[in-house]
């Protein structure tokens, strides 16, 4: 699946111009936590985000930053985060260089890069201008509209599903040390042998869940003793 198949296309952005009161008004009226920022050739040069617009002056809340963390500002360190915290306008205030991915992008490489950033959103752009927004929400209303889809053919007999959990288990690289016995009657896995570890063991019984046509788990896997 691409970043195309889950963004959220027609963002809305705002010129690098706009007054951070207007700013604050769009996101509030719009119900929106980030605006990307472009410039007069649509091209996208910022985001605005809630936590960039959190230390301002007019709520007083632009402290200066401790001492222990100040000793390790520069002069220009400094001078920026004053105009970032007392900047009137979306060029001053907005989070640059913008992280970003294309459309034809995989979603591993958007949840390696919120992962990666700590961040929520992850603005999609296409030849440098907007093309939409990949946020967790849209992950996980993926994730809710994969679920609801309806599951692929159920094995006609217990063989055909104990072979898909021999598969299944064999596809892990992290489980080549088990040592795991698989029946299946009336669609239920009785599970016997050894683990390593109880780590091991939950990641095992939840590979065996996710199986098309497992109604039910026995787990009688045992600890491999140290020594």
């Amino acid at each position: 699946m691409k970043v195309r198949d889950v963004m959220t296309p027609n963002v809305v952005s705002i010129p690098a111009d706009m007054a951070v009161p207007e700013i604050a008004k769009l996101m509030l009226e719009r119900r929106i936590s980030a605006v990307p920022v472009v410039d007069a050739s649509e091209h996208v040069v910022g985001v605005i985000s809630e936590g960039d617009l959190i230390r301002r002056p007019e709520l007083g809340t632009d402290k200066p930053r401790s001492r222990w963390l100040r000793f390790f500002m520069s002069d220009e360190d400094r001078a920026q985060d004053y105009v970032k915290t007392h900047g009137l306008h979306a060029k001053d205030v907005m989070s640059k260089p913008v992280v970003s991915v294309s459309p034809e992008a995989s979603l591993t490489d958007v949840v390696n890069l919120m992962t990666a950033r700590r961040i929520k959103r992850v603005m999609v752009l296409e030849h440098g201008k907007l093309a939409g927004v990949v946020t967790r929400s849209d992950l996980l209303r993926t994730l809710h509209a994969r679920e609801a889809l309806p599951t692929e053919a159920m094995p006609k007999d217990d063989a055909s599903v104990r072979a898909r959990i021999l598969k299944t288990i064999d596809e892990q690289g992290w489980a080549a040390s088990a040592i795991i016995n698989v029946q299946v009657t009336d669609g239920t896995a009785y599970l016997w042998g050894v683990v390593d570890s109880e780590e091991q063991r939950k990641a095992i019984l939840i590979a065996v869940e996710g199986v098309t046509g497992v109604r039910a788990i026995e787990d009688h896997l045992g600890k491999l003793l140290a020594g």
